[in-house]
Order: structure tokens, then sequence, then C-alpha cells
């Protein structure tokens, strides 16, 4: 039947077209963005997902900077602590030789250690970074006298989110209280002093020094304090040996009073214990270093991770979109010709009521 009210053909034809035209907004849309679900209209559940693991991807950059930070931190400490072990071993070396000495000689030697001993305070000072330093410290009182103590020092390594969606930070704790080589807390404060400046007995025979270091030793890993603790190394010992007193490796002074070429011999043997102590410092910050590196290339691995998850999820492929794009620009055209012709259609019937 052929109407002049209602054109099927060209509503058809315009239904048609505006499907193409809608199919070829998104598709332009897709490629002008890069994404197939850039809102949640697109794909609610893929685009919470991916909105989710965009804002965990920024806070692990967030870690990765920590971790950076907390690297340097480390770093600073550890090469501060290798100069210092540098240090405390040519000290060694300086007590070897004045064991024998005149006092002359001696008092020249003694000019040599206490530049040593500057030096190694020195580099403890400067292995600072970012106002944080794990070599010289300053302990304050915290409830009664003689309890304080450094807190670890933690480096946020880890943001981890769980399956109910709860999130927790994960730390790499740097034991600063077994780190410290100087504490510079006043005496009725400090809990422990640092491994150089922490002052003991030195006595003239390596029997009585045995039994103090052995007492002392024990009361310090029984959590002692070192006033404690030298009270019951000199217990052990005895009064019968002679000893000097509140003697460490900062401020041990060969050409004090009381000092003969027996306690010497006895200091070089605190020396060498200080030297495994520090070695073992070392040891804590080095592998603390590993592991904020190992850590770090993990939370990179991470990132990389989800960034290729998010984009499986909502990336365009765009070897499809521009297959789509050509495809619809051609059905838009045909729409476009197949509406005119609809249109047009409608003409031929003025023609049934021509004249002959």
């Amino acid at each position: 039947m052929a109407s002049i009210m209602t054109n099927a053909a060209a509503l058809t034809a315009l239904q048609s077209l505006n499907a193409t035209n809608k199919s070829l907004e998104h598709t332009q849309s897709r490629i002008s963005t890069g994404y197939r679900v850039s809102e949640a209209s697109d794909n609610a559940a893929y685009w919470s997902i991916a909105t989710t693991m965009r804002s965990d991807n920024q806070a692990l950059s967030t870690v990765q900077d920590a971790l950076g930070l907390g690297a340097s931190k480390v770093d600073t400490a550890y090469t501060g602590m290798n100069n210092v072990l540098t240090s405390i071993g040519q000290l060694k070396t300086k007590l070897l030789s004045t064991v024998g000495q005149t006092d002359a000689a001696k008092a020249k030697t003694q000019t040599e250690i206490t530049t040593l001993q500057a030096q190694m305070k020195s580099f403890a000072d400067a292995a600072t970074f970012s106002g944080s330093n794990f070599l010289s410290v300053t302990s304050t009182q915290v409830a009664a006298p003689n309890d304080g103590v450094q807190p670890d020092a933690k480096i946020v390594a880890s943001f981890n989110r769980s399956s109910s969606g709860a999130i927790s930070l994960g730390t790499i704790d740097i034991n600063v209280e077994s780190t410290k080589l100087f504490d510079s807390g006043l005496s009725t404060a400090v809990k422990n002093q640092g491994t150089l400046d922490r002052k003991t007995s030195v006595y003239a025979t390596a029997a009585a020094q045995n039994l103090y270091d052995t007492a002392y030793a024990a009361a310090i890993a029984g959590g002692g304090t070192d006033i404690a603790a030298n009270t019951a190394g000199q217990t052990a010992a005895g009064a019968v040996v002679p000893r000097i007193d509140n003697v460490s490796a900062f401020n041990l002074d060969i050409t004090a009073a009381g000092v003969t070429d027996d306690i010497i011999t006895q200091m070089i043997g605190k020396i060498d214990k200080v030297m495994s102590q520090l070695t073992d410092q070392a040891t804590i910050l080095g592998a603390a270093k590993s592991s904020i590196d190992l850590q770090k290339t993990f939370t990179q691995s991470l990132m990389d991770s989800i960034d290729r998850g998010v984009g499986q999820l909502v990336d365009a492929d765009m070897n499809k979109e521009s297959t789509r794009l050509q495809a619809l620009q051609v059905q838009q055209q045909l729409g476009i010709q197949s509406l005119s012709i609809a249109n047009s259609s409608s003409q031929s019937i003025l023609s049934l009521f021509k004249n002959g």
C-alpha cells in the first residue's frame, strides 16, 4: 500500500542509520580514549575492578618511593659503618704498636688514636639521611631511670588488600638499638650505650678480664642496663687485679694514670671484640639493604602485573576497533543512501495523479 502519511521504509532506514551512528560513536570513543571500558556505564563490574586496582597501583607507587628513601637511609648508615670499621682496625694496630714503647712514644701514638676516635664520631654523626641516623642517636628516659632505648626504624615495604577489601601495610624494621654506635642521651636515661661509647672496666690480667666480660655479657643478654652489667662484671672479677674503669673505644687513653702494658694488652682484646660487634652490626644493615632491594624489585613487578591485568579488562583492541570503524563508516554511508531512497519513494505517488 502506498501512503503519504506513513513511510515505513524511511522509518526502517532511519532506525538502522541511528543504530549505526550510535555504534560508530562508541567505536570512535574507544579509539580516542584507548579504552573499551572507560566509564561505569560501559561495564560496571570491570570498571569497578579497574578503578580499585589503579588506586592500589598508585599506593604501590608510594610504597616504591618509601623503599627508595629507606634504601638511601640504610646505604648511608652502611657507608658510615664501613668507615668506622676501617678506623677501628687502624686504632687496634696503633694499640698493638704501643706495647713496650716508652712513655714519650705512647704519647705520640695517643695523639693518632685520638684523631681516629674523632674520625669515628664524625663518621657516625654524618651518616644522616633525611633526618634519620642509625649510628649516632640520643635516647631519652621513658618511665624510669635508665630505660631509654631506640625504637625500631620502620620502612613501608608493602601495600596489601585482603579478599574482603581490608588493607594493611607491611614494613621492614631496622633495630636501631642494635646498630647504634654512639648514644648521647643522659647517663641517667640511657639503658645501654652505643658500641663505641659503652664504658667498661679493663683489667691487667686475661683471667680477670674474662670473668668481667662473661658476667657483663650475661647481664646485658638478660636485659640489664650498662650500670647493672658493669656492677656484675666487677663483682665477678674481684678487686684484687688492677683495673681501669669507664673505658670505651671512643675514650681509651694509653697515657692515662694506671695504664700499663698489661692493661693495654687487654684494651687490644676489648677493641677486637668491638670490631666483631661492628661486623655484626654491618651485617644487620646489609641484610636490611638486601631485603629492601628485593622488595623494590617485587613491588615494581607487581605494579607491572596489575597494569597488565587492568589493561586486559578495559583496554580497547585497536585492531578490532579500526576494522569495526571502517565497516561502520560504510554502513553509515549505505544507511544515508537507503534513507534517501526511502524518502524519495513518496515522490512517485505524484505520478499517479499526472494527466496522461
